[in-house]
Parts: C-alpha cells; structure tokens; sequence
C-alpha cells in the first residue's frame, strides 16, 4: 500500500467510523423519544441527517441496526456509571450513592434501554440479542454498587442487599416514565439509605457466610 493510499484509507475509515456512530446515536434518541414501535430506519436516518441510501449501507436493515445499537447503547449506559461515579468523588455516603444511581435509571439513556426490554420480551430474536448485554452490564453495576456502598458479600445477607437496592432504583426509574415523581422517589431513597446503613451495619457483626467448600452437603 502507497503512502497516499494509506493517507486516504485513514480519513475514510474516519468518516465510516463518525457516520455509524451518528446512526446509532440517532437511534437511541428515537427509541428513548418515540419508543419500539415509532423506531425506523427512516426515521432515524432523518434523526442522524443522512441519506436513506448512506444508512442502507451501514445497516441494510432495522434488525442490523438495532442489533449494533444495542451494543452502542449498552457502551452508552457503562460510559454514563463511569462518569457518574467519577463526578461523586469521595462524597460517598449511602444517600449519595443511591441518589447517582437513581439518576442513571431515570435518564433519556435508560429510557432507550427499558424501550429494548418491552420489546424484547415479545420478539424472540432481539431477546436473544439484548438479554447477554443485560446480564453483563448488570453483574458489572453490582460490583461497582458493592464497592461504592463498602458491602462486605462474605456476610449473610448482603448480596441480596445490594440487589434489593439496584432493583429499588430501577423501579424507581420505571416509575419516572410515567410522571415527573421526584420529591416521592427523593423520600423513597432518604428513607433506604436509613434501612440499608442499618442493615450493612447489624450484617458486619454477623459471621461470614460459609463458603462453598464449608457448606454442609
């Protein structure tokens, strides 16, 4: 390869690289604003300003698309708790944690994602493509909520602490597309952090859980 091949190659694969991130940008928009049933390729071609043409080429059709941005969007969600948790620094109480974490279920973000959820539990094939992102993305939250809350998993009971609060959050996020309820779900977190401080503290005098290799047969 000469050097002015390699000097077009670049700015091309740039360009190839910026028009699918623009679509698939584009289409997280539209399923967060319009939903399952109002995302097209049309309209999402329109959303991301380019030609019907230039989005076939990309994507041929919706299934390639949201397949891709399935993918997009679970790196969306993981690039969001990054920042989330940059941004909280050390001001790390149970409040605070819990209060990032319910802005991140209640974000046009997770809004796009819950659009995938609805339409997955009816559509096979895109079941099979959102549900392993899910289970992925999901192990990586509880880890990062484990180490930001400071639970120790060894005790009985904490695992599902921190599940129970992840799955509070997310119900919490579920109720906001229905309704602005953000002085209730403010309450609502005051009052967890309250339990769950309560809780991680009565399960830190207990005994570790037994392992499985102690565990009785």
């Amino acid at each position: 390869m000469t050097v002015t091949q390699r000097t077009n190659r670049v700015p091309q694969e740039e360009r190839t690289r910026a028009m699918r991130a623009r679509l698939l940008e584009a289409c997280v928009e539209v399923l967060a604003e319009r939903g399952w049933a109002g995302t097209s390729t049309t309209v999402v071609s329109q959303r991301a300003g380019v030609s019907r043409g230039a989005q076939l080429h990309h994507f041929p059709s919706k299934n390639d698309l949201v397949v891709a941005a399935v993918e997009h969007l679970t790196q969306a969600r993981r690039d969001e708790l990054t920042a989330a948790v940059a941004a909280l620094g050390e001001r790390r109480s149970t409040g605070a944690v819990l209060r990032m974490l319910a802005d991140l279920f209640t974000g046009p973000v997770f809004t796009a994602a819950l659009e995938l959820w609805v339409a997955a539990r009816a559509d096979d094939a895109l079941r099979e493509v959102v549900a392993p992102f899910e289970r992925h993305l999901g192990r990586e939250t509880h880890k990062l909520a484990v180490e930001l809350l400071g639970a120790d998993e060894s005790r009985p009971g904490v695992r599902e602490l921190v599940q129970a609060t992840l799955d509070l959050v997310r119900g919490l996020g579920l109720a906001a597309t229905l309704g602005d309820d953000t002085a209730r779900r403010a309450r609502i977190l005051d009052q967890w952090a309250l339990t769950l401080d309560a809780a991680l503290d009565a399960a830190s005098d207990a005994a570790p859980a037994p392992t499985p290799d102690t565990q009785e047969s």
